[in-house]
């Protein structure tokens, strides 16, 4: 998990992508990968997800690929099946944990509250998808999470956009941060692959301030 996280957090913006035809994952994924975003959460919101899923990483090899709103074993299997390196869910399911563990790929469950973020480490998890953010709470609820639960790490999801996600990065132990500003279903069904992008060169430039700023 040590590298998986070491790998997020070089990217630290994370495209979260609903694909509707698993062919449009090819232009979407070129336009992030040679616009500073390297990385991609495919969700399993369609059917499309475990074919797009696979056809990027046949045509982007070294792009980090995950898959998201995985939600049962089954999804799981299909995700690791297709080339996901790593599966996320919006909440915590210990048996959908399980089954992630005994075949060995990464799982980064959704959590918002310490009776789920204890229940992730009870399940020997420390690595943590906060979902919904900001309808949880937001940063006021991260810093108030992460001062008891010293050893958890997070990367918030949900209404995180180019206007707050610098505020998001700014707070130790948040690797990397979930967005779909750059990868709108609209977007995508106006095959505005050019404005992709603009926006993905965008965040890759608001992530590289921000690993910046960690530095100082």
């Amino acid at each position: 998990m040590k590298s998986l996280v070491d790998a997020l957090a070089n990217v630290k913006i994370i495209p979260v992508i609903a694909i509707e035809q698993a062919k449009d994952i090819i232009p979407i994924g070129r336009a992030l990968a040679h616009n500073g975003l390297p990385a991609a959460e495919i969700t399993f919101r369609s059917a499309a997800a475990a074919e797009a899923i696979a056809r990027l990483r046949d045509d982007q090899p070294d792009m980090l690929i995950g898959a998201g709103t995985v939600l049962n074993i089954e999804q799981a299997k299909q995700a690791q099946a297709a080339g996901a390196q790593f599966v996320v869910a919006p909440g915590l399911n210990p048996n959908t944990v399980k089954a992630c563990q005994d075949a060995q790929i990464a799982m980064i469950p959704g959590v918002n509250n310490p009776s789920t973020i204890e229940q992730a480490l009870e399940l020997g998890l420390t690595t943590l998808k906060f979902f919904p953010a900001e309808a949880s709470g937001g940063i006021a609820m991260i810093k108030a999470l992460l001062a008891p639960y010293q050893q958890i790490q997070l990367m918030p999801t949900g209404g995180i956009n180019a206007q707050n996600v610098q505020d998001y990065l700014a707070i130790d132990r948040i690797y990397a941060c979930g967005g779909t500003w750059m990868v709108t279903p609209q977007l995508i069904a106006q095959k505005q692959w050019h404005e992709m992008g603009q926006l993905a060169r965008q965040a890759s430039q608001i992530a590289n301030n921000a690993f910046s700023l960690n530095l100082v």
